[in-house]
């Protein structure tokens, strides 16, 4: 990529071309704007056009425009406040023009003659970002513009992105180049999170340690939390922190694409690396050595709430992070703070008693109240996540919703400005597919389609409650990203549906234009650049399931525009030496037989998507077995010991065996970390016809009906779902479920439903043995 983009680099993944004229409603523009009327006629660029402004700020933007027309068209346009004498083409960047009331709106109207872009500050500046998303994809192509008027704000006030640099840190480049990206999607908010039990990361002078012995730890954990115990290491020390003039760098950067930097600093919990800087700021008299966690998690060790040298501390370090960043809000966490130690530190508990609080979730609330305080006193707000509403929620505060949406709701019903950032939806540190085919990450899954699917405010709040929940953030936790190319991957293309929930009105949202139109345009510009990593979604209409019938017909579309489907029907891995999608596939499947298809979607710079796997069977009803089986319930055999699939559970080694009358881990969860499982026996179908049989497990899980096996969702993995579908007639049929845990968290459930049919978990009254 060119030295120069980084001048402009907001222009950064539009350098190369910009979005095709197309015929949807949207003109591929992300996020959707309020209004869109497509007008009659073309702006076509020419030499002679010019670039008109009228104050300093219009000035900046049209600088912009005019570096990006020399830099991708090698077109130098001249920009000024006055010509003398007209130009036949102009593009004029005005803030008089806009006639709107929010300050982040803007219109942009594109006639034959000219192209006007009205707002002020941001507004005018988001503007130009969609201005760019209308030049034409083919490059050296005539470069020219359709008619269009567009009016456009925001839904919401704050709309962000989080980036924790306390496990891994990334280069300041690569900070700038994610401001970009938010700039470019009309997200305004970059949420630093700077320190972390594993690291701290911004230098304070005053508290030198703080980097110097905070911002290193010996080694880094290996692999997933849960894979193995004792769990291994790298031996490889790990260090670095911002110093302050690189935090200004930042800061200046991202005010100059209209984002604003929050920082955080982790209080009270999260603050190992502190007191590996500053023991004494521990409970107890002599507390420590502590040293800087080399693995993930909770600590108990946390900063005392007791002792004065604490907050004076804190607020020493407050003093400097408030010099280096402008914002209203400071974050200062407030989560996932155990109080073992206050429970029994004297100072602690001379602190509850002195101050009359409840209990130790009081002296939380204390904790917080006393920053807030400090805080509001330098004309600062703060924003904790939602364990700062226990105990009581500071005054002022604002509240970020993780643990889901019930905190953000609380707040708003004291009337409390709250973030909806629901780890169920929005966390981007979760897998986005199966996460057998995907780069280790912590656990759950978001796509592109569930974060599009979520309504940061919930419709059945009442308005006066409704007001109060502000907007929206994604996070970004990097325990296991140690690359700019790995959060990237994670970050690229969700980015996309969050700029949509936080920007577009709910009735102008459409998943389906979203994902099959606009989506592809912006992965192909994306692919363009050699520089950046995207995950390529797979082919749309390609699904992993089976699918019953003796003639099929599939028909997929390109995820990305210009990439290619490649596939297989013998159930071997699809190369580019396969066959190549180019229309609708008819497959026909001789009776009892079944083919399995795959598809990968390979993209012009070779980057590949995950495999899909279609199942299309041509089995005959299975029909119901002879048994005198009436006893509720299926047989159980847990078998201890560590597995990395089910074929390796052997129930002639199981410890136990007995009969449970529902499909799940309630009675094996406080057994072991590791084990494997088979449920058998029979389940009684009540009347023919094909059935749908998912299973959700978390690590591997398989399905057998009369010994076929019809849902194949193995491997070790966090929590996932698969279906697939068999042919039964009435009666009983032989039914086996095989499952293993191999450390971590524990998910198995199973449903079944029949077409039309509402899924539900396979009822007790149909398990028999």
């Amino acid at each position: 990529m060119r030295k120069v983009f980084y001048l402009t680099s907001v222009f950064i993944l539009f350098s190369f071309c910009g979005i095709a004229q197309t015929s949807n409603p949207n003109l591929g523009i992300i996020p959707a704007p309020k209004s869109i009327s497509i007008q009659p006629g073309q702006f076509v660029f020419g030499k002679d056009y010019a670039i008109l402004f009228e104050n300093a700020e219009d000035q900046k933007i049209a600088l912009l425009f005019q570096e990006y027309l020399k830099t991708v068209y090698s077109l130098d346009l001249l920009v000024a406040k006055n010509f003398i004498k007209a130009p036949a083409g102009i593009i004029r960047f005005s803030s008089a023009g806009y006639k709107g009331q929010h300050p982040e709106g803007y219109s942009l109207t594109v006639t034959p003659n000219q192209i006007d872009v009205n707002g002020k500050g941001a507004g005018l500046f988001y503007g130009l970002q969609t201005l760019l998303q209308l030049f034409p994809v083919q490059k050296g192509a005539e470069l020219k513009i359709n008619g269009v008027i567009i009016e456009d704000e925001p839904r919401y006030q704050y709309r962000g992105m989080h980036l924790d640099v306390g496990r891994h840190m990334f280069p300041v480049t690569f900070i700038k180049k994610y401001i970009d990206l938010l700039a470019q999607y009309k997200l305004n908010t970059f949420h630093w999170h700077l320190t972390e039990d594993q690291g701290w990361r911004i230098e304070i002078k005053k508290y030198p340690k703080l980097a110097q012995i905070g911002g290193s730890r010996d080694q880094t954990l290996i692999g997933h939390f849960h894979d193995r115990f004792p769990q291994r290491f790298d031996n490889t020390p790990y260090e670095g922190f911002y110093t302050q003039e690189e935090v200004k760098e930042v800061v200046a950067y991202a005010t100059s694409k209209y984002v604003t930097v929050i920082p955080e600093i982790e209080m009270p919990g999260h603050s190992v690396a502190a007191l590996a800087a500053y023991p004494e700021l521990a409970c107890g008299d002599k507390p420590g050595p502590f040293k800087v966690a080399e693995k993930w998690g909770i600590f108990p060790d946390i900063y005392c709430a007791g002792k004065e040298q604490t907050f004076n501390f804190l607020q020493d370090v407050l003093d400097e992070v408030m010099a280096l960043f402008p914002s209203t809000y400071i974050h200062i966490g407030g989560d996932e703070a155990p109080k073992t130690n206050w429970k029994m530190c004297k100072y602690c508990q001379k602190r509850i008693r002195d101050n009359k609080l409840k209990n130790e979730h009081g002296l939380q609330s204390y904790f917080i109240h006393r920053i807030e305080k400090y805080l509001n006193s330098k004309g600062r707000q703060i924003i904790g996540w939602d364990e700062i509403l226990q105990g009581g929620l500071a005054p002022n505060a604002t509240v970020m919703s993780w643990q889901g949406i019930e905190g953000g709701i609380a707040a708003a019903k004291q009337k409390h400005k709250a973030i909806m950032t629901p780890g169920s939806k929005v966390y981007f540190d979760h897998y986005q597919g199966n996460p057998v085919q995907e780069p280790l990450a912590i656990h759950g899954l978001s796509t592109l389609e569930s974060v599009y699917n979520y309504n940061p405010t919930p419709e059945d709040l009442p308005l006066d409650v409704q007001k109060y929940i502000i907007g929206v953030q994604a996070n970004v936790w990097t325990e296991y990203m140690k690359t700019p190319a790995h959060v990237e991957y994670m970050v690229l293309p969700r980015l996309y549906s969050l700029s949509e929930i936080a920007w577009t009105a709910p009735d102008r949202k459409n998943l389906k234009e979203f994902k099959e139109e606009r989506v592809p345009r912006h992965l192909a510009l994306l692919d363009q650049s050699a520089e950046t990593m995207y995950r390529v979604p797979t082919a749309i209409g390609a699904k992993d399931t089976t699918m019953l019938g003796a003639e099929f017909t599939l028909t997929y579309k390109s995820p990305v525009e210009g990439a290619k489907i490649y596939y297989t029907i013998d159930g071997y891995p699809p190369r580019e030496t396969e066959y190549v999608y180019e229309k609708p596939i008819q497959i026909s499947v001789p009776a009892d037989d079944q083919r399995v298809l795959k598809t990968v979607v390979v993209t012009p710079s070779g980057k590949r998507s995950a495999t899909t796997t279609t199942i299309l069977s041509n089995a005959l009803p299975l029909p119901a077995i002879e048994t005198n089986a009436s006893n509720p319930g299926l047989k159980h055999y847990y078998v201890p010991g560590y597995f990395a699939s089910t074929a390796e559970v052997d129930t002639l080694k199981a410890t136990e065996r007995g009969i449970s009358t529902v499909i799940n881990l309630t009675k094996f969860r406080n057994k072991s970390r590791t084990y494997g499982l088979i449920l058998e026996g029979y389940i009684q179908i009540e009347e023919d016809g094909i059935y749908a049989f998912t299973t959700s497990s978390d690590d591997g899980s398989q399905l057998w009906i009369d010994g076929a096996l019809v849902v194949d969702n193995d491997g070790r993995h966090t929590s996932f779902e698969l279906t697939g579908a068999t042919n039964l007639l009435k009666g009983l049929h032989k039914i086996q479920i095989r499952y293993f845990q191999a450390g971590g968290q524990s998910d198995l459930r199973v449903f079944m439903a029949q077409p039309g049919k509402t899924r539900t978990e396979i009822p007790t009254r149909l398990l028999l043995n």
